[in-house]
């Protein structure tokens, strides 16, 4: 009886110890825009969140996949309910409502990828590929032969604003006469709207692609063409080992690591996140350079990059050589170049950034206009 009354003291701590820790369980909650199977960005999202959970013990998640973008707050009230004390809201069109969620639970963290508004309770953050799309640009440049680089953009905010135009100031810095031609899809995940317009694009001249759509559709339709292409946001250099030629490749999980850290110490807390936003780039190690990790450019086109030559304060540089030497400078805590550098002026001939200038966090979240070479509609553009 004595035997068995240990056993049972025993048994009953350990079962006290797991509803502890149980209980210390922090939960926290992501709202993707598209399908964790995307390929893109959701996808990407989901794979951070997912290295989070393995490198923070105590952390557990929930996640709510495909909610269109307006409809975020019935969703948030849910996870709320449900025990979520963070909610990570990850698209542009969640802005305004994650807002209204935080103003609603003001115990709650909250943080908005992509957006500028903030609230106690509510911070902003982004890993941000505007220095990697100059860098795919200037690899554009040279492999055009026509000339004319297509893009297939889904929808018209400041991000891609800011994304195109850092891809068509790599175009031209290479090949001054180039132009960046867009198709706007309007949609996030529309395999069917992405193929369409590659094809299109295609059709009408231009001989490398880039893009913004959350699957590998753009890389497909571009490897059956035989046409160089930039994979968007995950490893891509599967989907068209060929033609793949680098692409923009983002490290969600060193942000969320860093904020559930700072969540679980204390350090951010409802009343402490109005003036919080993560603008994590290359330096943060955020983002990556790549067709997939590790291999900044796909081997196969090495050789056609060393050959192209450009103009670096008046001496002949190789564009393999410059992409190289800028991905370092960019990756240093203290860069000595950036794509938005000024001068500069938009395609309507505005100036816009000051010789010697370059633009603030706020003005590239906010940005409207886009620079010259990029040809297209673009909503909103100031005139």
């Amino acid at each position: 009886m004595r035997r068995h009354g240990w056993w049972l003291t025993l048994l009953v701590l350990g079962l006290c110890s797991a509803a502890q820790a149980e209980e210390k369980k922090f939960k926290a909650c992501f709202i993707y825009v598209g399908p964790v199977g995307d390929i893109g960005w959701s996808y990407a999202h989901d794979e951070a969140r997912k290295l989070a959970l393995k490198e923070l013990p105590w952390l557990e998640t929930q996640y709510v996949e495909s909610v269109p973008e307006g409809q975020a707050l019935p969703v948030i009230d849910r996870l709320v309910k449900g025990g979520c004390k963070a909610v990570f809201t990850t698209s542009f069109g969640f802005m305004d409502q994650t807002l209204e969620a935080a103003k609603k639970y003001p115990e709650v963290v909250f943080a908005h990828a992509t957006g500028f508004k903030r609230a106690p309770n509510m911070a902003t953050y982004m890993a941000d590929f505007y220095q990697l799309y100059y860098l795919n640009g200037l690899m554009a440049g040279a492999l055009t032969k026509t000339g004319k680089v297509g893009y297939v953009a889904a929808f018209p905010i400041p991000e891609l604003k800011r994304h195109i135009s850092a891809f068509a100031l790599g175009v031209r810095a290479v090949n001054p006469e180039a132009t960046v031609n867009l198709k706007w899809i309007n949609a996030w995940v529309s395999p069917t709207k992405a193929r369409e317009a590659a094809e299109a694009l295609m059709a009408e001249g231009n001989d490398v692609l880039a893009f913004t759509e959350d699957t590998a559709t753009v890389v497909q339709a571009a490897g059956r063409k035989k046409v160089p292409v930039f994979a968007h946001y995950s490893p891509m250099y599967r989907f068209s080992p060929d033609f793949v030629v680098s692409g923009q490749l983002v490290h969600w999980e060193k942000i969320y690591i860093d904020f559930l850290k700072k969540v679980r110490e204390g350090a951010y807390a409802p009343g402490k996140l109005q003036d919080v936003d993560y603008w994590w780039l290359l330096h943060e190690g955020a983002v990556e350079l790549g067709t997939q990790p590790g291999m900044p450019i796909n081997p196969k086109w090495v050789d056609a990059l060393k050959k192209a030559q450009m103009t670096v304060e008046g001496k002949p540089v190789s564009v393999h050589d410059r992409v190289m030497a800028l991905l370092k400078d960019m990756s240093s805590s203290k860069p000595s170049f950036d794509p938005f550098q000024g001068p500069l002026t938009d395609r309507q001939g505005k100036a816009r950034v000051p010789a010697g200038k370059g633009m603030s966090i706020q003005e590239l979240n906010q940005m409207q206009w886009v620079v010259p070479g990029v040809v297209g509609p673009v909503a909103d553009e100031p005139q």
